[in-house]
């Protein structure tokens, strides 16, 4: 069972096709259970206060009323109803799911690429039932989820310590060698997921422009949307937010997004001083690409005792081994606590493992950046 009590769904498409998909696999998921349908964003609204779902599954583009303005409808009048966005793989389906986002939608996932029916239904149901047993942890723990109350961060029932849920243990007994020792982060790295773009909108606004060093960020996200998270983060921050690309030079001030479908590594530059952007097509990584271990691997490799490494809400353990890794070169680990996370999944074994030197709240996550890189 995904809690306590079936998670109720309300599938709102205006095709049939997709309806009808989304609703067979509702109805074959353990502990959820689906209330009804609807074939646009009108008769939706009108249905939530008769069914009473938990969330929408909730497609973007739709008559009468679409799928961002039930998204206003729900923050204004439905504020504890989730929704899960439907998704086409193209620039104006991922500039419009940066909005979705942006409202408060918990996730997304894209409609199937495969033209198979069949393969198009297991594409859907391998992205939607892990995200939907994601939500329903967080209801079961009480909180609200993906609201944005301001600068307290995620509202949540229960408050937790900033202390780490274990001490580190010596360096040594991670498996290094020579421990070398921490100096002022010249390097920002983070790892994000689930949850990612809403608490990225959250906490990147508040570094400031003259940060002076350079931030290599993996946010879990397919081709495309990686773009438009990017170019959405860049309108709110005072730091340059940008996709990465093959073979630039990292640059002090500038927040560089790994590019959705591909890998992102550092290497040296053709002078042996540069530090410079590798994006490449080898394969997945805890079935993620781009993967945050990938990253923090190669981060270690050229600044140690100089980075800052950032584990942040999302599924999975992804980053973990990286952590180790970074801990093993005297990077400084920062990790967001449970109560802001829309999914405790990435920061809790890096947090049980004592891999990380500190655990805060996503609104606090900023200032612990600026202290690391200016002490």
């Amino acid at each position: 069972m995904l809690g306590r009590k079936n998670l109720r769904v309300l599938v709102v498409d205006d095709t049939i096709v997709y309806r009808k998909a989304v609703s067979d696999i509702i109805e074959e998921i353990p502990g959820v259970e689906l209330v009804g349908v609807a074939h646009n964003g009108k008769i939706a609204i009108a249905k939530i206060k008769m069914l009473k779902p938990d969330i929408l599954t909730l497609d973007i583009e739709m008559p009468q009323m679409n799928g961002i303005e039930v998204l206003i409808e729900l923050k204004k009048n439905y504020p504890d109803v989730g929704a899960i966005m439907l998704s086409t793989l193209t620039n104006e389906g991922s500039h419009m799911t940066m909005k979705a986002l942006d409202l408060g939608a918990f996730d997304f996932i894209l409609k199937p690429q495969s033209t198979n029916q069949i393969e198009g239904k297991k594409e859907i149901r391998a992205a939607l039932e892990p995200i939907l047993k994601a939500f329903q942890h967080s209801k079961n723990r009480g909180g609200r989820i993906g609201k944005k109350p301001g600068a307290t961060g995620f509202t949540t029932t229960s408050s937790r310590s900033t202390r780490p849920a274990a001490p580190v243990r010596p360096l040594r007994a991670l498996g290094a060698g020579r421990v070398t020792a921490r100096g002022k982060s010249e390097i920002v790295t983070i790892g994000i997921s689930t949850g990612g773009p809403n608490a990225l909108n959250q906490m990147m606004p508040k570094l400031p422009g003259d940060l002076g060093v350079p931030i290599l960020i993996v946010q879990h996200m397919p081709p495309v949307f990686t773009k438009s998270l990017a170019a959405s983060l860049d309108k709110k921050c005072a730091l340059t937010v940008k996709e990465a690309e093959n073979g630039e030079n990292i640059l002090p001030n500038v927040a560089y997004i790994a590019p959705g479908g591909k890998q992102m590594k550092l290497v040296a530059g053709t002078d042996g001083q540069q530090r410079r952007i590798k994006i490449t097509d080898d394969p997945p990584e805890n079935s993620c690409k781009p993967s945050v271990d990938y990253l923090f691997r190669s981060v270690g490799d050229y600044y140690v005792g100089r980075t800052t490494a950032v584990i942040m809400t999302g599924m999975g353990s992804d980053g973990t081994k990286g952590l180790e890794i970074l801990k093993n070169k005297s990077a400084y680990a920062i990790g967001q606590d449970e109560s802001s996370c829309i999914v405790y999944g990435m920061p809790k074994a890096p947090a049980e493992l004592g891999y990380l030197d500190t655990i805060v709240p996503l609104h606090k996550i900023a200032d612990e950046i600026i202290n690391s890189v200016k002490k």
